[in-house]
């Protein structure tokens, strides 16, 4: 029998996270599941390899960075019938794909909900994803949401 007891859904704030938080908050409703939600900021440096080049230390760029996706977080998920369930909000510093994945080990999550880009082609190969390397290396199964064809229909 699966039972879930620990849901991550990382999210970027996109419309993209957007969906995989509507499947993680069902699911967290359905087995009683603590739902985490995690942000993950990139580094500065890996961002402005030139330390000067924004006249603003990385340190303040980052702390900025950090304080905003925390205030982010904390109106989430800010979806109907989500107001009883127990949330847990993270935000880390890094590699997204690493951060999720460490961050999965660490809290022994039980499933990872993820949303995907959709990217394709030369996009996805310049740009890499997030979701396919959480995938290839996550502790636990992997639910990958890509924008939807159709809407995702809650049952009465």
């Amino acid at each position: 029998m699966i039972d879930l007891k620990k849901i991550l859904v990382p999210t970027d704030f996109s419309e993209f996270g957007q969906h995989a938080l509507l499947y993680g908050c069902e699911l967290a409703k359905r087995f009683g599941a603590e739902l985490h939600l995690l942000n993950v900021v990139q580094d500065a440096v890996a961002m402005f390899p030139e330390p000067n080049m924004m006249g603003t230390s990385m340190n303040d760029l980052v702390a900025d960075m950090q304080s905003l996706a925390e205030k982010q977080l904390e109106e989430m998920p800010g979806l109907p019938g989500s107001e009883d369930l127990n949330v847990v909000r993270k935000v880390c510093v890094g590699p997204a794909f690493l951060e999720i994945i460490r961050y999965a080990k660490e809290q022994e999550i039980d499933l990872i909900v993820i949303g995907t880009h959709g990217r394709t082609g030369l996009k996805h190969m310049l740009l890499g994803s997030v979701a396919e390397k959480v995938v290839r290396k996550a502790p636990c199964p992997v639910l990958t949401v890509s924008h939807p064809e159709h809407e995702f229909v809650m049952p009465t």
